[in-house]
């Protein structure tokens, strides 16, 4: 039997934060949660998260911002993104810059696990 992947969950929103975080650990997920990309990045758990799912829209760093850095430091874990304020400009270049997923809040549950199934199977090369 596998290890179950480990989950990041970055969002500003202490009640979006929580509930993300109690769907995927009952769904079998590690979940770590933060609440800002700067706090993401000073974590230990940073080198064993298998998806990062963060707001788009957060004081300080944003998850535009963090999926930049992240990448632009060689790290390529999969990224979806969850936003209360969907704009197409955002969404294109969410994804340009290699996002899974792009969700608009409130979503229904299995549309995020849906684009974390997606996301886990491309970390893991399946497709």
């Amino acid at each position: 039997m596998s290890a179950p992947s480990v989950i990041a969950v970055i969002d500003d929103d202490a009640a979006v934060r929580a509930a993300t975080r109690n769907l995927l650990i009952a769904r079998g997920y590690v979940v770590h949660a933060f609440a800002s990309g700067e706090d993401f990045l000073r974590s230990p758990e940073l080198q064993d998260i298998s998806c990062v799912i963060a707001d788009v829209h957060m004081p300080g760093m944003s998850g535009l911002d963090l999926l930049a850095h992240m990448r632009g430091n060689g790290i390529r874990t999969p990224f979806i993104f969850m936003t209360a304020f969907p704009d197409d400009q955002v969404r294109a270049r969410a994804l340009k810059q290699g996002a899974i997923g792009f969700l608009a809040k409130p979503f229904a549950p299995p549309a995020l696990v849906s684009c974390l199934d997606q996301a886990l199977k491309r970390e893991s090369g399946e497709t």
